[in-house]
């Protein structure tokens, strides 16, 4: 299992040097490098589905020139959970971005862009696997570096570079977290090896909970919790599509398998942790959902929909962690089973509403919403794709993104009965869960309904077309998971006994009979969906029989008495969320410009334009970062532009750190 691991990566990572090496020749790059990261995708998920379902363990180590480094990779049960997302969607996005990248073969170069994006691949695949401290960081940054490139794909856009440096200090300011971090466990264990780790036993539980705190920030921030989350919405939409696609499907994702390995070291966590990864949860959920709610921007959008998912992920993890420290087992297993599960369901659905947002966008060159309309009689394939991603992401049956809600929801009703503190937690979740998924449908039905239904409300709208066959495969194999897993539920279940017994510290048994508690609703669940499915289609069948010899014509809908309706009098997406938005104004804080019609015959054109930006960047992130520039501008002097100078400063502090030693 091994040899075929690292030959996969050696695959993809070879065509991206190949693919680098063509250049300029773009078309022949695109071929080489996507065709690479696919068929090095296909083979790496051969291990990890085989290690996933037998529960093996697959260790290599080899000794590293490099201080406290050691070349130690291991697959076991939860870096095999992880990897089956990374390389499936990874395979996906790699098909489609062959096809959606062809109008730049002449403008940009293909081969860099596939050298990232196949280093990109190997990084992730590499960092759920990595085992010792100093890998692990070098991985992680080699990730984080070819992300960024891949976010400035079109650098020459001011927005774009704006993105690409919020993105590239965001990501440096979590990992200098998770540095710290890593010193902290070497020094309380004498090793950065994570079998030296595992038996950790600290001096006080304030250095446990200092751990705890440093890996929330450092991997809280690659996955997006608020409020580390302002690079997210600058980064996705800058990204190609199939990038915006793996980043936000799996990239953020292992933010979510660094907290996780490093709960599985803290071996005796304290209640107060869950209660804070469930604040984060609640918060991430409910306010990335208000700010999707508020977006033009499709992407934009799409990306405040991850903070919001991975506000429940969150909420499954806090949950659990809570259930381990309170000596709750049930709450332990079913709390991180959802969470976990949830990582796979979100990786297939936003996977799939980003390839849709990018047949879009590569038909219509327009990301803003207001600007499309009547898509769904130019483009079938993608709307009907897009609208099985919708329903799956507000976490409606039938679909998967209903079964790890599902799990969450009945953990919370356990924790009901509990005399102590978790009642009142499992309350607050159920809550926020059924206000994110209201919210949700609001949201999606504004999407759908302004992009897809009515008539074309520009040129670019009016001349759309499908996508090529590569990308409409690509949505359909997506969508296709997302129907399977849900059907597949109830065996699924027992699938996960091996993943959650090693989180958890449990024994495969204890953990199999709490799950089975899930299973047979799972199975009401998935045979109720079915018939309602074999219905449905029952009904289409003799829906298209009785129409089949009948001529069937097509007129207007009623326009309100208009003689002369047009494109504008339809509802926009300021206009569909206005109601909402102005509802949580509060929060939002969402700027409005309106004129209203004057008169029986009036003149000025009505309008409504709404722009809702960041609230943590522009009360925040914005204020604290003026003020740091304002006062390194006050260091200016030291700059003198002599080399002697810069010496002299050397000097000193070394002189400075040698009487501290001292």
């Amino acid at each position: 299992m091994g040899i075929l691991f690292f030959t996969s990566l050696g695959v993809i990572q070879f065509s991206g040097l190949f693919a680098l090496a063509l250049g300029r020749q773009s078309r022949l790059a695109n071929s080489v490098g996507s065709g690479g990261a696919l068929v090095g995708a296909l083979i790496g998920l051969v291990p990890a589905v085989r290690l996933f379902f037998t529960g093996q363990i697959m260790t290599v180590y080899r000794p590293w020139n490099i201080p406290y480094g050691s070349l130690s990779f291991q697959i076991d049960a939860l870096s095999a959970f992880f990897l089956l997302p990374i390389f499936l969607l990874s395979a996906v996005c790699a098909a489609y971005g062959a096809q959606y990248l062809l109008p730049y073969r002449e403008t940009k170069n293909l081969g860099a862009s596939w050298f990232f994006f196949n280093t990109l691949v190997v990084s992730m695949a590499l960092v759920v696997t990595a085992r010792n401290g100093i890998l692990f960081l070098m991985t992680w940054e080699i990730m984080s570096l070819a992300s960024y490139f891949l976010v400035t794909f079109e650098h020459e856009k001011n927005q774009v570079q704006h993105a690409g440096w919020i993105y590239l200090t965001a990501t440096h300011l979590g990992t200098a977290c998770l540095l710290a971090l890593f010193v902290l466990l070497a020094r309380e264990s004498g090793s950065m090896d994570f079998d030296r780790f595992e038996s950790l036993r600290f001096h006080t539980d304030a250095i446990a909970g200092m751990a705890f705190v440093l890996a929330l920030i450092g991997f809280g921030t690659k996955a997006g919790f608020m409020p580390l989350h302002v690079w997210l919405p600058e980064a996705h939409p800058a990204a190609p599509s199939h990038v915006s696609a793996l980043m936000s499907g799996v990239m953020i994702k292992t933010g979510i398998y660094g907290l996780v390995r490093i709960l599985e070291f803290l071996t005796f966590p304290e209640a107060w942790w869950g209660g804070v990864l469930m604040i984060i949860g609640l918060t991430s959920g409910i306010l990335g959902v208000l700010f999707a709610l508020a977006q033009h921007d499709l992407k934009r959008l799409l990306a405040y929909h991850s903070v919001e998912n991975i506000g429940i992920i969150a909420m499954g993890l806090g949950l659990g962690l809570f259930g381990i420290a309170t000596r709750h087992p049930v709450l332990a297993c079913l709390g991180f089973a959802g969470g976990l599960l949830h990582v796979i369901n979100h990786a297939l659905f936003k996977g799939l509403l980003f390839l849709g947002a990018g047949a879009v966008l590569h038909a219509t060159h327009t990301r803003n919403m207001d600007q499309l309309g009547g898509l769904i009689t130019r483009m079938p394939w993608t709307a009907g794709a897009f609208a099985l991603g919708s329903v799956a992401i507000c976490g409606l049956p039938p679909l998967n993104g209903f079964i790890s809600e599902f799990f969450i929801y009945v953990c919370s009703y356990a924790a009901l009965g509990s005399p102590d503190i978790s009642g009142p937690a499992g309350a607050g979740i159920i809550m926020g869960l059924a206000m994110i998924g209201t919210l949700a449908v609001a949201c999606f039905t504004k999407v759908f309904g302004v992009v897809f239904l009515g008539v074309p409300r520009t040129a670019c709208a009016e001349q759309a077309h499908e996508s090529g066959w590569i990308m409409v495969v690509s949505m359909i194999i997506l969508a296709l998971g997302c129907v399977g897993v849900a059907g597949a539920a109830p065996w699924i279940v027992s699938l996960m006994n091996p993943v959650i017994a090693r989180i958890t510290g449990f024994s495969a048994g204890v953990v199999h009979g709490h799950l089975t508690i899930i299973q047979q609703p799972l199975e009401s669940v998935t045979r109720i969906s079915a018939l309602l499915l074999a219905g449905i289609a029952g009904l289409a069948l003799i829906r298209h029989r009785l129409l089949a010899r009948k001529a069937v014509a097509q007129s207007p809908t009623w326009d309100c008495g208009y003689s002369q309706p047009t494109a504008r009098m339809q509802y926009t997406a300021s206009s569909y969320a206005q109601p909402l938005t102005r509802m949580f104004g509060a929060f939002l804080q969402t700027q409005c410009q309106y004129a209203a019609p004057d008169g029986f015959f009036p003149q000025a054109q009505s309008h409504l334009h709404t722009h809702t930006d960041d609230l943590f960047t522009r009360r925040i992130y914005e204020p604290v970062f003026r003020t740091m520039v304002r006062l390194l501008h006050g260091l200016y002097w030291m700059q003198q532009g002599h080399v002697q100078v810069y010496v002299l400063y050397i000097a000193i502090t070394l002189l400075f750190l040698l009487v501290w030693t001292l």
